[in-house]
């Protein structure tokens, strides 16, 4: 499936000959002449000229396409760097042909730092140099004793240490005491340290270490740790992580939100007596530099980060861990459309490496896999130190819904009141940031739009400005109705979080309130506020998404849903799927110690299967019911799919080439088109959007199928685009 690579170099009278993939969005490597003197092996970073510039690219093997020997250009550098290894390779070929995007562009998800590829420039340090200084002063004694280690300070660190001016530092080099040396750049980490913390298990948690221990057949392996929110399973895959660094193997633990990762570095550093590196796109590109280039020299063994850390340079990668693998997070939608997930498992399979997938609320598609033996099905059924998963009730909100004007159910409120006189914490849960998702005028029924999206504007008043969620667009927050000119005629229609909070300030004054998504400041104050609500600073937490997964808070008592069926409104296929998973993982954040919690759910339809599975508490019956209406679907994991985002500037004209690609289809037994129409959301930066879906048997080569369709289909002319998803998780 995956296929060897042989590598060799191709004399011609001009000299040996390669292939180079360059990091641009190209379809294929080009040849390139290794000019005399030069040594470049399969995975060599060069740069050679491309046009009128010079690009960074790896050596990938030896010529594929007929070249002219006398037009041939020279590769114009190579890198002093290890090579790419063969398995990151061959990921990244994989991954191109399967989602078909441009291996060019896959490749740059593999050289994301150009700096890293210099050497690490040495640091300035200082040492003792004969005698001391015939002028001694206080100061002066200070900063030798100081130095009475005998190993040289950086400037800054001698400084710190010592409490004295630059001027000091300065004036013993010129008196001959102290010399200028070069010391080599540090790691960006240092080494975890297996041994530091191991966690006492329950007995629970090692039965399923146990058994993990116990699928590891020192190559490739996948093992999904199915627990309860609360069960422990971070200690649990913490464990394999430390048994990977005792086998002296790299390992990446990937997570679904930055937001997760600094308090993620807090529990590795506790349990491995060092803080892992971390990847993601909040990080400074020096940070990335060094970063990168310890991974690929080995000096970096263990990586927490965002799912683009899968393409990090490893040479003894031995363990990648998705912590709530569920999530829809790890699917990328720019350039490359890959799963995190997916992709994790195809690139452990490359390094004969071993996966962890970690969740309390499995996909769908792993816990078939599970279910049939593909996976080792590790289950965790009871929470740590016995605390009790939360009670939960539906409230129907046809009966039980607040007054006009409202939207916290009367039994809701009391219920918050009760924790608060507890002196515990709630947590309003709301999936929808801003205030609210529509403003229209009561006067004509002007609704407000963005002007290059078919999706109305959010209304941020915390903010004072309307919003488009898909494009970015922002406008000023109108006092008068910008179609008819009428004044005070602008109602907010439904419920955002800033909205939520707005009701909890008068229902609940004296309550200190958070408001937490993750548009509200940058990660590091948003990590700050998730430190303050761990100290118990805030009584009422109100939030998105982003408060549903990870996060453990000694006094949050109760969760109170606002909107439990508002995952359910859309013609999602996975729409039962991921409300499932929200509200287990929002609902779970209740009694995490040994408070007993609580969880309210405000639903129109309580006798939903989501809805009565939550109640009951009954995962397995959800799981049972989902596999069985998918099966009779033909859906994913018992089918495949696909999805063809047609584009253009014009609608007609997007149309069109939909239906000419659509009558371009080739047959095949069991494919099913569905097709062209408009996207739900048919505008996006002011292009429309026309869908096609494509529907297949389990086994079916669907990418191939794909691109057979293509390159059959008339090209697209001017501004239109076909954008190919292999395995869609959205369908706006």
């Amino acid at each position: 499936m995956f296929g060897l690579f042989s590598f060799s170099v191709v004399m011609t009278p001009l000299g040996p000959v390669v292939s180079v993939m360059v990091s641009v969005a190209v379809d294929g490597p080009y040849s390139y002449r290794v000019p005399e003197g030069m040594v470049v092996t399969r995975g060599s970073i060069v740069v050679v000229p491309l046009g009128p510039r010079p690009t960074l690219g790896v050596v990938w093997g030896e010529p594929k396409d007929n070249f002219a020997h006398n037009r041939t250009k020279d590769i114009a550098h190579v890198f002093d760097v290890p090579p790419l290894s063969e398995e990151l390779l061959r990921t990244i070929d994989w991954v191109a042909r399967y989602t078909l995007a441009q291996p060019g562009m896959v490749l740059r998800g593999a050289l994301r730092s150009r700096e890293a590829l210099d050497p690490p420039r040495p640091i300035i340090a200082y040492e003792r140099a004969g005698s001391p200084p015939e002028r001694m002063t206080e100061a002066r004694a200070r900063v030798l004793s100081v130095m009475d280690d005998g190993f040289p300070w950086a400037k800054p660190a001698l400084i710190g240490a010592s409490g004295v001016s630059a001027a000091v530092v300065d004036g013993l080099v010129k008196s001959g005491a102290l010399r200028q040396v070069e010391i080599p750049a540090p790691p960006p980490v240092l080494p975890p340290e297996p041994d530091y913390a191991p966690a006492t298990l329950s007995a629970g948690q090692q039965a399923g270490l146990d058994m993990i221990r116990a699928h590891d057949n020192g190559g490739f392996s996948v093992a999904l740790l199915d627990g309860i929110t609360g069960s422990g399973k971070t200690e649990v895959f913490f464990e394999s992580v430390a048994d990977a660094l005792v086998a002296g193997r790299q390992v990446a633990v990937i997570l679904p939100e930055i937001a997760l990762t600094h308090t993620f570095l807090d529990r590795f550093e506790k349990r491995f007596g060092q803080r892992a590196a971390e990847w993601h796109s909040e990080m400074t590109p020096v940070q990335r530099a060094r970063v990168w280039r310890g991974v690929l020299t080995g000096d970096v063994r263990a990586v927490i980060g965002a799912r683009s850390a899968l393409f990090l340079p490893f040479r003894e990668l031995g363990l990648l861990v998705l912590d709530e693998e569920h999530d829809g997070a790890f699917k990328q939608a720019d350039r490359v459309n890959y799963h995190g997930r997916d992709m994790a498992i195809v690139r452990a399979a490359m390094a004969e490496a071993r996966v962890i997938l970690s969740s309390a609320t499995p996909s769908v598609e792993s816990r078939n896999n599970a279910n049939i033996g593909r996976y080792a099905h590790v289950r965790l059924e009871s929470r740590f130190a016995d605390a009790a998963l939360p009670d939960i009730t539906a409230l129907d909100m046809r009966i039980d819904g607040p007054e006009k004007g409202q939207w916290i159910a009367p039994k809701l409120a009391r219920a918050v009141f009760d924790a608060l006189d507890r002196e515990e914490q709630a947590l309003l849960f709301l999936n929808r940031r801003g205030y609210a998702p529509l403003t229209l005028c009561r006067t004509c029924g002007h609704q407000y739009q963005c002007p290059e999206c078919s999706t109305w504007l959010v209304e941020h008043r915390f903010r004072g400005v309307l919003m488009c969620h898909h494009c970015g667009h922002e406008e000023r927050a109108p006092d008068v109705c910008g179609s008819c000119g009428a004044t005070d005629s602008l109602v907010a229609v439904g419920p955002g979080i800033e909205r939520i909070a707005e009701e909890v300030a008068t229902r609940f004054p004296g309550a200190r309130t958070v408001v937490l998504s993750s548009d509200m400041g940058s990660m590091r104050q948003i990590r700050d506020r998730f430190a303050e609500i761990a100290r118990g600073e805030y009584d009422i937490i109100i939030g998105t998404q982003l408060v549903a997964k990870g996060h453990h808070f000694e006094k949050l008592s109760l969760v109170g849903v606002i909107d439990a069926d508002l995952g359910l409104a859309h013609g999602d296929p996975r729409a039962a799927e991921k409300t499932f998973q929200v509200l287990t993982q929002v609902t779970g954040r209740a009694g995490r110690e040994s408070r007993s919690g609580k969880a309210f759910l405000q639903t129109y339809h309580p006798d939903h299967q989501v809805m009565r599975a939550m109640i009951s508490g009954d995962r397995e019956g959800f799981y049972a019911h989902e596999l069985e209406v998918r099966k009779q679907g033909g859906l994913p994991p018992f089918g495949r799919l696909a999805a063809l985002i047609v584009s253009g500037n014009e609608h007609l004209e997007a149309m069109g080439y939909a239906r000419a690609i659509m009558a371009a289809a080739p047959l095949a037994e069991g494919v099913r088109r569905f097709g062209p129409a408009d996207a739900p959301v048919a505008m996006v930066r002011g292009r429309h959007r026309i869908r096609i879906l494509v529907q297949s048997p389990k086994e079916f080569d669907l990418s191939g199928y794909v691109r057979f369709w293509l390159q059959n289909s008339p090209p697209a002319k001017g501004n239109l685009r076909v954008q190919v998803d292999i395995d869609p998780m959205s369908f706006y």
